[in-house]
């Protein structure tokens, strides 16, 4: 089974952490969550969801996983500055390993500079920066691209989790 990192921070998406947390966990893989801090309490937007996390970024190797999960809302722009959280996600590109980004997750991808060329989808009113970033954007709900899967929104969950179940 496979070894997935969760990056998150304060004020995600709650279903978008949710639902695909659930679903690996279910499918029989372990999961990390990865924060700024380990043992940080990290609550959702909504308030429907919290989790503790269980490695801080700067404790955590890229190579001690088979695929990372950018869950979105707020969290990715609360992330995105970390360098951190960059060099994990470039390391875990340049092994070619699977990133899931939903919604405002590829964020992180854009300011890890991992966007020029690749084909992508994320929250619609952030296609500018997408195609800014050098992506070709299209609005479906999932986007396959190489090690890279995408999506919009929570309603765009279940394909979501299907290819990202499909790829670990």
């Amino acid at each position: 089974m496979s070894k997935v990192a969760f990056l998150l921070a304060n004020a995600f998406e709650d279903s978008e952490m949710k639902v695909p947390y659930d679903e690996v966990n279910k499918a029989g893989h372990d999961t990390d969550i990865i924060g700024l801090q380990q043992g940080e309490k990290l609550t959702g937007k909504n308030g429907e969801a919290s989790y503790t996390a269980d490695k801080a970024i700067a404790d955590a190797k890229a190579a001690d996983y088979d695929a990372v999960v950018i869950p979105g809302g707020s969290s990715p722009e609360n992330l995105r500055l970390n360098k951190d959280v960059l060099n994990f996600v470039k390391e875990i590109n340049s092994a070619g390993k699977p990133i899931a980004a939903i919604c405002h997750g590829p964020q992180i991808l854009i300011s890890a500079g991992l966007l020029k060329g690749r084909t992508i989808t994320s929250y619609p009113p952030l296609q500018d920066d997408m195609v800014n970033a050098g992506a070709e954007f299209k609005d479906e709900e999932v986007v396959l691209d190489g090690n890279f899967i995408t999506s919009r929104t929570p309603k765009d969950e279940p394909a979501f989790v299907r290819e990202l179940l499909n790829v670990l």
